[in-house]
């Protein structure tokens, strides 16, 4: 049983290899869709909009605040993050009902190529979500004004440079389908933590209802491994979803899970160790608590 099972696993990793070679050797079309479409002619203006992001974030900002006193932008962080509250909030509705809501499959589900208003719906939600990754450059540019250079992780600037880049080729070539289950995850989370972020802006008075703040990291580690596991399905049954973009999903949301338990783990002092014990403390319990009720 095992043998088999390994040999399936074996045959649906070399059919994303073999996607992979495919997409080299013959690039796939974009989809017509998205004809003229604002920034969507071709990858050079996100690659250039992420490189002057990072050079004003690491080189250029560093350099003029470097003399000056941090600002406040107190009113100007209430609204970005409300506003962000409500953009994730508009996106993660627009998921639901473009299809996670409707006829969308949590197992297999290729993408709608077709001009139907559904999945027109969808590829349009799609760009949106592209913008959204735009604007949240924002959160860095902040930090260098507030002078929270501890903020500026690797994990931090990793995420805000790989997904404008990633979410591009999303529109471009696979604007709806399995994949778009990691962005309705997502834009969950961002409403979680642009909330958190929101109520921290608003001052010291409300700082009394931001116990919760070491659970947004332990959130958004949920996200990654929900979105491991929904990407791993492709691999297992038959599906017309590109396995190689399966493949990527898994390896991006391994990353960022282990990016994230670091991160977790520096940031409030835990170790390996600690995480062990506490998960064989629970397994023990659970134990303890199935003999009780056999007996």
């Amino acid at each position: 049983m095992a043998s088999t099972r390994g040999g399936g696993v074996a045959v649906a990793l070399r059919s994303a290899v073999d996607e992979g070679i495919r997409m080299i050797t013959e690039p796939p079309r974009y989809d017509p869709r998205v004809d003229g479409w604002p920034l969507m002619d071709g990858p050079w203006t996100t690659i250039a909009a992420v490189a002057v992001y990072l050079y004003v974030v690491l080189v250029l900002g560093p350099r003029l605040m470097a003399n000056q006193k941090p600002f406040s932008l107190r009113q100007l962080l209430i609204a970005y993050n409300a506003a962000q509250v409500i953009f994730s909030l508009f996106m993660f509705w627009e998921h639901l009902m473009s299809g996670w809501l409707l006829d969308y499959s949590f197992r297999c589900q290729p993408v709608d190529y077709s001009l139907r208003p559904q999945a027109l719906r969808m590829v349009t939600l799609c760009w949106w979500y592209y913008i959204s990754k735009l604007t949240e450059f924002a959160d860095t540019i902040f930090f260098v004004l507030r002078k929270k250079d501890s903020q500026i992780t690797l994990l931090h600037l990793y995420h805000h440079c790989l997904t404008p880049l990633e979410t591009w080729i999303c529109v471009k070539y696979i604007g709806g389908g399995h994949g778009t289950f990691s962005n309705l995850i997502n834009n969950l989370v961002h409403i979680i933590m642009y909330s958190y972020y929101l109520l921290a802006a608003m001052g010291p008075e409300y700082s009394k209802y931001l116990w919760w703040k070491k659970y947004l990291t332990a959130i958004q580690m949920m996200q990654f491994a929900l979105v491991f596991v929904h990407s791993a399905q492709v691999f297992f049954i038959s599906c017309s979803y590109p396995r190689i973009v399966a493949a990527f999903l898994l390896l991006h949301s391994s990353i960022f899970f282990g990016l994230f338990l670091d991160f977790y783990c520096t940031a409030y002092s835990v170790s390996w160790q600690d995480i062990k014990a506490r998960w064989r403390i629970k397994f023990l319990t659970n134990v303890i608590k199935k003999e009780k009720h056999q007996k």
